[in-house]
């Protein structure tokens, strides 16, 4: 699976018009499985995702992860971070962009897969993070965010070394 992750000061989803899901600072992800994942290769994301540190100590060094920076509560932390996470669902992550001027889907999952993967990252999100938001799985959505730093990081697990 992948995940192209950026802290934000904030972020939100629309489809039609509508906010699905929004949060304040903490990071929005872009999440694709590809042919061949598993649960256990969603689980290992996850757990690299919440754990990657990519938030600044008192010292201004990057040593601070989301889970870090959010009480169990969800209440922000002392520094004022509110550890938030909105998980978007992006199959074009998987493309084949190797050759030609078109880009190739055969490595993303099919939808099917993708969406059972993706429902079972957001539940395992929410059973161990305390905000978490979601946009809607096969819409058209119009995403926006304020990203902090810049600070974008690329994270990957293969289905052989979940």
């Amino acid at each position: 699976m992948i995940a192209l992750i950026q802290r934000v000061l904030e972020a939100a989803v629309t489809v039609d018009g509508r906010t699905v899901g929004a949060i304040g600072p903490g990071l929005l992800a872009l999440v694709c499985a590809e042919r061949g994942d598993t649960e256990a290769s969603a689980d290992k994301l996850l757990t690299k995702l919440l754990g990657y540190r990519v938030f600044s100590d008192e010292a201004g060094k990057m040593n601070r992860s989301l889970s870090n920076i959010v009480n169990l509560d969800g209440s922000p932390d002392g520094n004022g971070a509110a550890g938030g996470l909105l998980l978007v669902s992006q199959f074009t992550l998987a493309a084949d962009t190797n050759s030609g001027t078109r880009p190739s889907f055969t490595p993303a999952a099919s939808p099917a897969d993708g969406k059972r993967l993706f429902d079972h990252f957001v539940t395992q999100a929410r059973a161990r993070h305390p905000i978490v938001e979601t946009g809607e799985f096969g819409a058209h959505m119009r995403v926006s965010l304020v990203n902090d730093g810049p600070v974008t990081f690329w994270l990957q697990t293969r289905p052989d070394a979940a």
